[in-house]
């Protein structure tokens, strides 16, 4: 006999079917008048993260939604993580009845905004402002012309009729997804440094966790606490693997062996990856055989492009 109940599945079922863990975010939009708009969301996650030409988030969010009808529009928003502090999350609460309007529940909002950052490099592009109390920002632009989406407009509030897309747009009559490219990465000094120079457990900042099940009186979140280190397993390959790695990476850029012992604990999912930069590295500096000093002067290379 199985030892769990079958809980009936509903319409919004991550939160009354599931404690479900998710991010506690604000998404900034661009109204007609050209204000900033906020809107809490959970329903937001990386998308396309690997081998493709950008990076993406997916945003799932009602579509006659202030944050949905903006995006129609402009194709642009800005997703602000928020701290843990009760007073912040209760702030972002407010900001998430439906059915406000921008023009009413914003001069009430006491999150403070400041200009987009590819604003300030680019004045033409015109972008949501941004959280100047948020610890990180994501700047991104709607990918459009994904799963046909082009032609698919702001204004109907009351429910879109089909056809519907299957990932990206209107995609239900009350429905929409988002593929935002991520157009910028910005984070408070303090967490960039620790993620440039190593991270330590108080080095993590204080995002809160919404925990998606929600009655018909609270919205529940929970504080960061200390987190707990757990070392990964090391399984290190053996030289001989890599080097049969390595020897078709290129055919004339070799490796000596101790060149080799600096990525043998490289998962093998990602060495190929690490040997195609080795070699794209040497042909730029006319290295035939990649020693173990030229490894670290690669190293040393990555170290000051992630800096950048």
């Amino acid at each position: 006999m199985s030892s769990f109940e079958n809980l009936r599945i509903v319409d919004n079922f991550y939160q009354t079917s599931l404690f479900f863990p998710m991010p506690t975010v604000v998404i900034s939009t661009l109204c007609e008048d050209g204000t900033t708009n906020l809107g809490p969301y959970s329903l937001i996650q990386p998308y396309y993260v690997a081998g493709r030409d950008y990076y993406a988030m997916l945003l799932n969010c009602r579509n006659s939604s202030n944050t949905a009808q903006n995006i129609l529009r402009t194709g642009k928003c800005a997703i602000n993580f928020i701290d843990d502090n009760p007073k912040n999350f209760k702030e972002a609460v407010k900001l998430s009845w439906p059915g406000d309007k921008p023009s009413e529940k914003m001069p009430k909002c006491a999150f403070k905004l400041e200009k987009s950052y590819i604003e300030e490099q680019d004045p033409s592009d015109i972008r949501p402002m941004v959280m100047t109390d948020a610890i990180e920002v994501i700047e991104c632009t709607w990918m459009r012309d994904l799963d046909g989406a082009t032609n698919d407009k702001p204004g109907c509030l009351d429910g879109y009729e089909g056809p519907y897309h299957d990932f990206n747009g209107i995609t239900s009559q009350f429905g929409a997804h988002f593929i935002l490219r991520i157009d910028k990465i910005l984070m408070k000094k303090r967490y960039s440094d620790a993620i440039i120079n190593g991270v330590t457990a108080r080095d993590f900042p204080n995002l809160p966790v919404d925990y998606g099940y929600r009655d018909s009186k609270n919205f529940w979140f929970h504080k960061k606490r200390r987190l707990r280190a757990e070392l990964l397993p090391m399984r290190a390959q053996s030289l001989q693997s890599v080097r049969y790695a390595a020897e078709r990476a290129d055919d004339k850029i070799k490796f000596t062996d101790e060149a080799l012992m600096c990525i043998v604990n490289v998962p093998r999912v990602f060495l190929s990856t690490v040997l195609r930069g080795c070699v794209e590295w040497a042909r730029e500096n006319n290295v035939e055989l990649v020693t173990e000093e030229h490894m670290k002067m690669i190293q040393d290379k990555r170290s000051k492009e992630k800096k950048k």
